[in-house]
C-alpha cells in the first residue's frame, strides 16, 4: 500500500488527536513531520512517536520535501495565510474549522484553493462523518422521511470545560462562529439549501465574564433556508451532565432524531441515584470516530486522486451565516443574507 505522507501544523488538544490518528489509525498515512510553536509538543511527537522531523517555524516546516500533504491545526487567525501558502508548495490541505476569521479571510482561502485544481482540499466539518449523521443523510437521499422542512440543533459544552474555555474566548468570535458553526453546517447539508434570514436571543446566564468580549453562554438563533425550510439552534456552553449534541429533523413523512441522549457508551449503571446514562465528557470524547473517519476520507482523496464532499465554499458559507447571526445577537434584528 502507497502511503500519503502527511505534516501537521498545531499540536494542542485537537492537533494531538489529528496527529495520533496519522500516526497509528490511518494505515494508508505516514506522519513525516510535525510543527508546533511550543518545542515540547515538538519534542514529544518526535522523541515518543518516532516522527521524522520536527519544526517550530511553519515557512520551515513547508520547506520539507517528504511531504506531499498537511493538515491545519493551528490558531484560527492563521489558517487561511497557511492554505494558501501551503497550496503554492504544491501540498494538499486538510484545515480545520473555521476556513478564516471573516469572510475577507475565507475569500483569500477560495482563490487559493481555485489556484491549484490539481490539489485535494478539504475542511474539517468532522460530524458529516460521525455514522449516525451520514446514516441520517442517506435516509434524506432515500425519501424515509420525506421532504425535510425543519431541523432542531442542539449543541451544549460541558461545564466542566469553562475554565479552558474564558481565557479563549476574547478570541473566539463568540458562540455562533465557535460552536454554532458546526450545527450550521449540518443543516445546509442535510436540507442542501442555504440561509437567508436570521433571528438570535441569547445572554450571559452563568458567566457574566464573557459579557467583557460580547460572547454569551447560551444563544438560540432561528433561520429560514431558500428551499422555504427552516433551522432551532440551541447553542451554550454550561451543561453540566458533558458534551451534549443532538439533532432532529422533521419531515413531510416522519421524523430523525439523533443523540437523544448524548451517552458516553451503552452501560446503565443502577446505584443510590437510580438509573443512570453516563455521558461524553467533551467533544474529543464525543466525535472520536468522526475525527478519525474525516482524516481517513482526506488521505484516501489524496491517495485517489478525487475530490471531497466537504469544500472551501463550504467555510465560506457557514463564516457569512455566523456573522450575520452575531449581528442578529447584538442588535435584537433580523438579518437577511442573500
Amino acid at each position: 500500500m502507497k502511503k500519503v505522507k502527511v505534516g501537521i501544523v498545531g499540536l494542542g488538544r485537537l492537533g494531538m488527536r489529528h496527529a495520533s490518528n496519522l500516526m497509528f489509525r490511518i494505515p494508508n498515512a505516514e506522519l513525516v513531520a510535525a510543527c508546533s510553536v511550543k518545542q515540547d509538543e515538538v519534542d514529544y511527537v518526535c522523541e515518543n512517536w518516532g516522527v521524522p522531523a520536527g519544526y517550530t517555524d511553519f515557512d520551515e516546516f513547508l520547506l520539507d520535501k517528504e511531504m506531499e500533504a498537511v493538515v491545519i491545526v493551528s490558531p484560527s487567525g492563521q489558517h487561511c495565510e497557511q492554505i494558501g501558502k501551503a497550496m503554492a508548495r504544491g501540498l494538499h490541505v486538510f484545515s480545520e474549522k473555521p476556513l478564516g476569521v471573516d469572510v475577507a479571510q475565507c475569500k483569500e482561502a477560495e482563490r487559493a484553493v481555485e489556484a491549484h485544481p490539481e490539489l485535494v482540499f478539504q475542511l474539517g466539518f468532522m460530524r458529516r462523518f460521525d455514522p449516525s449523521y451520514a446514516a441520517a443523510k442517506q435516509m434524506i437521499r432515500e425519501g424515509k422521511i420525506g421532504k425535510p422542512f425543519l431541523v432542531k440543533c442542539t449543541s451544549l459544552d460541558p461545564d466542566s470545560r469553562i475554565d479552558s474555555f474564558l481565557p479563549f474566548a476574547p478570541t473566539s468570535g463568540g458562540i455562533f462562529r465557535d460552536l454554532t458553526v458546526h450545527d450550521i453546517d449540518l443543516a445546509r447539508w442535510l436540507l442542501e439549501s442555504d440561509v437567508t434570514r436570521i433571528t438570535a436571543a441569547g445572554g450571559c446566564y452563568k458567566y457574566d465574564e464573557l459579557a467583557a468580549c460580547d460572547d454569551v453562554d447560551n444563544a438560540v438563533a432561528l433561520m429560514e433556508f431558500r428551499n422555504g425550510a427552516v433551522a432551532l439552534f440551541d447553542s451554550g456552553r454550561i451543561a453540566p451532565h458533558g458534551s451534549h449534541v443532538e439533532t432532529e429533523i422533521q419531515g413531510t413523512e416522519g421524523m430523525l432524531r439523533i443523540a437523544v441522549v448524548p451517552e458516553k457508551n451503552r452501560v446503565l449503571i443502577y446505584d443510590h441515584n437510580g438509573a443512570v446514562q453516563q455521558c461524553a465528557e467533551d467533544f474529543l470524547e464525543r466525535w472520536a470516530e468522526a475525527f478519525q473517519l474525516e482524516m481517513q476520507e482526506f488521505v484516501d482523496c489524496v491517495s485517489e486522486g478525487r475530490r471531497p464532499e466537504v469544500t472551501v465554499y463550504d467555510g465560506t458559507k457557514c463564516t457569512e451565516v455566523t456573522y450575520a447571526a452575531t449581528e442578529a445577537l447584538h442588535t435584537h434584528k433580523t438579518v437577511e443574507l442573500e
